[in-house]
């Protein structure tokens, strides 16, 4: 996709602050669920951690508007893991319960929540990744060959370095190839070893969101969406839904662009 076609298809939605940034992604996300639903039966999410990812998950428990939803033939997944114990509050799976056991009680089918592994699970992050490839195909009913699922919207956030997922800045995540999801070693944010989906995964999603909140993560979001940018060096830049790609943001994060 060249730079021109690439720019079409972002969309830049501010939002006064954080707060409102949560409640309008938890509205749209309810929105899109639906008419996911309503098109072909289910819905497939990719879910995101940090300080919004999780507010917004909040959100949509708190919404007037869940009970709209058929969480039974919703389909969670995640974009990225942090390599530790099953357990760990660390991990993006254990802080989207805020949402998750809300559903319980909503009809959720815990069988359609897909969480990538620990080290509970595996020994190293290379045999996490390659289960959690292994279970997207299978997801994916390898329909015409397709090791991926639909995902409607595929969620993730941006650090002030301009890494998505787990892939970082000239670090190699950002380069791999070849393969739907990596271990990460040496992750230049704690902890060091993680699980990611690679941009192969992520720009089969029909919508990306970046959901991005704060002023460290101005001078980032300014590069990315620049003409510039390379995704090697800034991550977020070399995000593109199928359909769309929407930048979700907050004043702050948005002053430089």
């Amino acid at each position: 996709m060249n730079a021109e076609t690439l720019a079409t298809k972002r969309h830049v939605v501010i939002h006064p602050d954080l707060s409102a940034t949560a409640q309008g992604l938890a509205a749209r996300l309810i929105t899109a669920i639906l008419d996911a639903q309503a098109s072909r039966g289910e819905a497939s999410i990719v879910l995101t951690g940090g300080t919004l990812g999780i507010a917004s998950l909040k959100a949509v428990a708190e919404s007037p508007a869940l009970s709209s939803v058929d969480w039974s033939r919703v389909n969670f997944y995640w974009g990225d893991e942090r390599f530790v114990a099953n357990d760990s509050t660390d991990r993006n799976a254990v802080q989207a319960e805020v949402l998750l056991s809300t559903l319980d009680a909503h009809g959720l089918d815990r069988g359609r929540v897909h969480a990538m592994g620990s080290t509970d699970d595996f020994a190293t992050p290379e045999e996490a990744a390659t289960a959690y490839a292994q279970v997207l195909a299978e997801e994916a009913g390898n329909e015409g060959g397709a090791t991926l699922p639909i995902f409607d919207v595929l969620m993730l956030g941006m650090g002030p370095d301009s890494h998505i997922a787990s892939l970082f800045p000239d670090h190699v995540g950002a380069t791999m190839t070849g393969t739907p999801v990596i271990g990460v070693h040496n992750s230049p944010k704690p902890p060091p070893l993680r699980v990611s989906l690679t941009f192969e995964a992520i720009n089969t999603a029909r919508a990306v969101w970046l959901v991005v909140a704060g002023a460290d993560k101005a001078p980032a979001a300014g590069v990315a969406l620049g003409a510039a940018a390379s995704r090697e060096r800034v991550p977020a830049s070399g995000v593109q839904g199928t359909e769309g790609t929407w930048w979700l943001m907050d004043r702050a994060a948005a002053a430089l662009i």
